[in-house]
């Protein structure tokens, strides 16, 4: 019975002999019409009533042919689907919506915003794989992140306007099956979990500046997919494909 199987199943695999493509090789005449010949008597009765001899040149021919590539090809899953980027995405549209209802001056902006927006971008730009190599590395964001803020908070503390966002939180409006799997965002940090620093707008720009600075390298040189590419930054004016 298994005989069976496994012989149905290489002649569904294999329904014509590739002659043709013996010819395209250089083959001669007489050898591709051997090569037929012996093909059609293996489908038909198998490789074990051959000849030794035309065993071997069966084998011969068919080492010659190139590899016969699978019919199923991979769909790779655009950057902005991956699990990675669509938790940055989904913090960073919570966060816009709790500053809607904050009480701001024209053009104010939070801190934590612009970091996420400077995220994304970069990742935009150097395209990394985001599988699981570049998902355990991004652990070093976290305290990467923290750090950041708390430089930009000493450097900006006339200008900014110290507001309250429960962080642990925002995962709790997410709808969707991935989201169930998320991390929060600020995950293992409990010291001024709900400080949310808003910046005046006439500071936003430098501050986007300093960010930027930071964060590119950051993006560049912590996901394993990133290390081996020769990719020159980012210009400043460069913005991603909507």
């Amino acid at each position: 019975m298994f005989v069976l199987i496994l012989f149905c199943f290489k002649v569904a695999k294999e329904l014509t002999h590739r002659g043709d493509e013996l010819r395209q090789l250089g083959w001669s005449q007489q050898d591709v019409f051997r090569y037929i010949d012996l093909w059609d008597y293996r489908q038909r009765w198998g490789a074990i009533n051959l000849e030794r001899e035309d065993r071997q040149f069966l084998r011969k021919a068919e080492s010659a042919l190139p590899e016969i590539k699978s019919s199923k090809t991979s769909i790779k899953k655009p950057l902005k689907e991956k699990s990675y980027y669509c938790r940055l995405s989904f913090f960073l549209q919570e966060m816009i919506k709790a500053e809607s209802a904050f009480d701001l001056s024209e053009g104010a902006k939070g801190i934590w915003i612009i970091l996420l927006e400077e995220e994304l971008r970069s990742i935009d730009y150097f395209q990394p794989v985001l599988g699981l190599p570049d998902a355990l590395k991004s652990k070093l964001l976290i305290p990467f992140r923290e750090n950041l803020i708390s430089i930009l908070l000493k450097q900006f503390s006339d200008n900014i306007q110290m507001f309250e966002l429960d962080f642990d939180h925002l995962l709790k409006s997410a709808k969707s099956t991935q989201s169930k799997t998320w991390k929060p965002l600020r995950e293992g940090i409990s010291e001024s979990i709900k400080s949310y620093p808003i910046l005046d707008s006439k500071c936003v720009p430098e501050c986007r500046k300093v960010i930027r600075n930071e964060v590119i390298p950051m993006i560049r040189n912590t996901f394993p997919s990133l290390v081996d590419k020769d990719i020159v930054s980012p210009a400043d004016d460069w913005i991603p494909d909507s």
